[in-house]
């Protein structure tokens, strides 16, 4: 009996934790994925190397998964997902525009301005000038921060100038974003009370949705816009368990 029970709570939990109940609501259920740089070749954590994205993007195309921007998540579908990029990689643009184009996908980047005004340690970033040429067909611009802080435990002051600054520069610099942050380092409070005058900075200055890493499915329509949960997709990640990641997200059986 004390096993049966404890293999209904682990079943239960399971279910949960993996959230496999939207498969039997599919509408809501909606992906979002995690990606920072590409390159030929890959040996790191944070760098998907060319060959394994296009088999990625392909298994997406032919299992009929429907990309979309924030800006139109009011659509629904099986199989919804939404690709993002974080920081605005120079090699981003040097190999996504064709990627997305040969397989009709969107791709959302998040744009810490800091990064993009003062570069960010030896890697190739692009300008403004590129990021507001980008084919809007294909891409959405969304909020990274300014300064790219860890946003956990930074005075709420600071929180809302930096935020500011990375809207205000955007618009200075003449491109379109959606308010959708995606928070540096998938960092903020924690405490309940904390949270809670965090998320109302975001929602004073008019932010949308935000997205931490969580590394689980969503329920779309959600409650919680502020805690969007995404799927990192790593360097080594093999199609396999790309695969897996799409349905369970986080699994650490292999």
């Amino acid at each position: 009996m004390i096993l049966y029970l404890i293999l209904v709570v682990l079943a239960i939990f399971i279910v949960v934790y993996f959230r496999l109940y939207l498969f039997v609501f599919p509408h809501n259920r909606l992906v979002i994925l995690m990606y920072h740089q590409i390159e030929k070749e890959s040996h790191e954590d944070l760098t998907v190397s060319l060959k394994n994205l296009e088999q990625q993007f392909s298994y997406l195309k032919r299992n009929k998964y429907t990309s979309h921007f924030f800006s139109d998540l009011t659509v629904s579908t099986k199989r919804n997902i939404i690709i993002t990029f974080d920081d605005g990689y120079r090699n981003n643009l040097e190999y996504l525009p064709s990627l997305l184009e040969k397989y009709n996908l969107k791709a959302t980047i998040f744009i810490p301005t800091g990064f993009i005004e003062k570069g960010y340690k030896n890697y190739a970033m692009m300008s403004f000038d590129e990021i507001r040429n980008l084919d809007k067909k294909y891409f959405e611009i969304a909020l990274h921060s300014h300064a790219h802080e860890n946003l956990r435990n930074a005075p709420f002051d600071f929180v809302e100038k930096d935020l500011k600054k990375n809207m205000q520069i955007l618009d200075a610099q003449n491109i379109r974003y959606s308010k959708v942050l995606a928070y540096p380092y998938g960092k903020y409070p924690q405490k309940k009370h904390d949270k809670l005058a965090f998320f109302s900075i975001l929602k004073k200055i008019g932010i949308d949705f935000a997205v931490r890493i969580g590394n689980k499915v969503n329920y779309y329509p959600t409650q919680h816009p502020y805690e969007l949960c995404r799927i990192d997709i790593k360097g080594k990640d093999s199609l396999i368990k790309f695969k897996f990641k799409l349905i369970f997200g986080r699994l650490k059986l292999f």
